[in-house]
């Protein structure tokens, strides 16, 4: 996947087509009450971040948006406004070929689809497709946690990136909510959702471990409505994530919070990035990435003697 370029016109003219669609008009599978086939977990092998002619070096960027309560709006404001942020601020600060795989994250102990897995890619009608394509389920247990660490399973066990694999430059991957998450997930959900023959119970630092091999992780907290500010939340995630924890006071900068992460990871100076936004945009940003630096992570070169892919990883 992401084999096509991005294209603002493309985008604007979609954004103009939608100025007077209700939430159900843009994402259809609400009407239907269902997930997209398509985007649903169960027996996949691997989503692919791949090099191409036109995209020469690829890198892969996760992210996965809690669908449930009231965060289903946070992936509308993407569709509506903020796409286009999201690529061109990547693209603006040398990330010539961001490929970007949209998921949806819900309860696996509540949900009838707490994980939804979209592709990873470049142009602006396949984005458009699969964030679009998510179902906002709406759901969630009501108790505080999320399945936030399904992400990581799936990045660490169903993703295949040519960043990685052939350069040795992790990809990244945000978990986007405002909660905390379950610590565990279960071997009979895992059988279940998916599709393994056999499974284990697997803990939130298990997965962690396993998927900062080949990504950047960071989860976005969004710090408004009910939990914010809490303790709870906030010191779960800490203890768990320490400084890859970003902490978002406005939901409407996400977009420029991705991609001024993924940018100063790969050494561009924050000032140079602010600089190109609004005031307020910029202050939100600068806020939630105040421990973020380049030194912050490190991309440690594959292992010689074939691919990563060579790896079995042992349910």
């Amino acid at each position: 996947m992401g084999y096509t370029r991005w294209s603002d016109d493309a985008y604007e003219y979609l954004r103009d087509s939608r100025s007077n669609s209700g939430t159900d008009d843009i994402f259809a599978n609400n009407r239907l009450g269902r997930a997209d086939a398509r985007m649903l977990p169960h027996g996949v092998k691997f989503r692919e971040s791949r090099d191409s002619d036109i995209h020469p070096e690829s890198l892969a960027v996760a992210v996965f948006l809690d669908v449930t309560g009231s965060m289903g709006r946070i992936p509308e404001v993407l569709v509506r406004e903020k796409l286009g942020a999201l690529m061109n601020t990547l693209i603006d600060h040398g990330v010539a070929h961001p490929q970007i795989l949209f998921g949806g994250i819900g309860d696996h102990i509540s949900d009838q689809y707490p994980l939804q897995v979209g592709q990873f890619e470049s142009g602006t009608d396949e984005l458009d497709q699969w964030l679009t394509g998510l179902y906002l389920e709406g759901g969630g247990g009501g108790q505080s946690m999320e399945s936030y660490t399904l992400a990581w399973l799936f990045g660490a066990r169903h993703t295949s990136l040519d960043c990685f694999e052939k350069r040795g430059q992790k990809g990244f991957l945000f978990t986007i909510g405002d909660e905390a998450s379950w610590p565990t997930l279960e071997k009979k959900a895992l059988q279940a959702l998916m599709g393994y023959p056999e499974a284990t119970d697997l803990t939130d630092r298990q997965l962690l471990e396993e998927v900062q091999r080949s990504y950047h992780v960071f989860h976005i907290h969004i710090n408004e409505a009910s939990y914010k500010d809490d303790p709870k939340v906030l010191g779960y995630w800490k203890k768990l994530l320490g400084e890859r924890l970003l902490i978002l006071n406005d939901y409407n900068a996400l977009a420029e919070t991705i991609a001024a992460t993924v940018a100063v990871i790969h050494g561009v100076k924050l000032s140079q990035i602010l600089s190109s936004f609004d005031t307020q945009t910029a202050g939100t940003v600068k806020d939630a990435l105040v421990h973020v630096s380049s030194a912050l992570t490190t991309t440690p070169k594959p292992a010689s003697g074939g691919s990563l892919l060579s790896r079995i990883f042992k349910l």
